[in-house]
């Protein structure tokens, strides 16, 4: 088995959607081209970066237009620079 490790200050995150039709509210399938890419994923590898505030695992928001995308057996994976992370998604409770 093979995986990616991340190089320098480099992350990983997996960009793998999932299948199945998405439908506007009055019911209209909206078509792969008209989708908007996500901004927030999952980590799947961390590099050489003192300190991260993230870990494997954690979900992320991203740059719009930051990092290369990657094809690896079968996922679909975003390499970007750590710096151009912007937020960790954490569940909070309720007030």
């Amino acid at each position: 088995m093979k995986e990616l490790q991340a190089l320098n200050e480099q992350v990983i995150l997996d960009m793998t959607e999932e299948k199945g039709e998405q439908r506007t509210a009055t019911g209209l399938i909206i078509p792969e081209t008209a989708k908007e890419k996500p901004q927030t994923a999952k980590v799947m590898a961390i590099g050489n970066i003192e300190n991260p505030a993230i870990t494997i695992g954690d979900v992320v928001l991203f740059k719009k237009y930051s990092g290369t995308e990657v094809d690896f057996e079968g996922k679909k994976l975003l390499v970007i620079p750590y710096a151009d992370l912007l937020a960790k998604v954490v569940e909070t409770e309720e007030i």
